[in-house]
C-alpha cells in the first residue's frame, strides 16, 4: 500500500448521472470488472494520474459487471474501457490497458475541450 493518496472514486448505475454527467469537471471513468486482469494491470498507473489531474479532472471507477445500465448506455463492450466525459457527453473512449498512452490521450481531449472556449 502506498502513502500517497489517490483521487478516484467509485460511480454506479444509480449516481452515474450526478457524479459523472453533471460534474462541473471532466470525468474519465474507468469501467473494469474484477475477473479482468488488463483491468487490474491499469489500475496502479490510473491511480497515479488521478493524483497528477487533481482538480482538472475527476477520476472515476465503475463496475461493469455491478452496474451494468452505463456501460451498456456508452457502448462498453471490452474491459478495460475508459470514457473521458464533459458537460455530459463522452469525449474519448480508450479500449484495452494503455497506460504509457493515458497521458497522451486526456492531453488531448482536454485541448480538444477547451480549444471551443478559447476561440469562441
Amino acid at each position: 500500500m502506498t502513502s500517497e493518496q489517490n483521487h478516484l472514486f467509485a460511480v454506479t448505475d444509480q449516481n452515474f448521472e450526478s457524479l459523472v454527467l453533471q460534474s462541473a469537471l471532466p470525468v474519465i471513468v474507468d469501467f473494469w470488472a474484477e475477473w479482468c486482469p488488463h483491468c487490474h494491470a491499469l489500475r496502479p498507473g490510473y491511480e497515479r494520474l488521478s493524483t497528477i489531474y487533481a482538480g482538472k479532472v475527476g477520476f472515476a471507477t465503475m463496475n461493469a459487471d455491478e452496474n451494468p445500465l452505463a456501460p451498456a448506455r456508452f457502448g462498453v463492450q471490452g474491459l478495460p474501457t475508459l470514457i473521458l466525459f464533459n458537460a455530459g457527453k463522452p469525449v474519448t473512449h480508450i479500449v484495452g490497458p494503455h497506460p504509457n498512452r493515458l497521458p497522451q490521450r486526456i492531453e488531448q481531449a482536454l485541448a480538444e475541450i477547451t480549444l471551443p472556449q478559447i476561440q469562441g
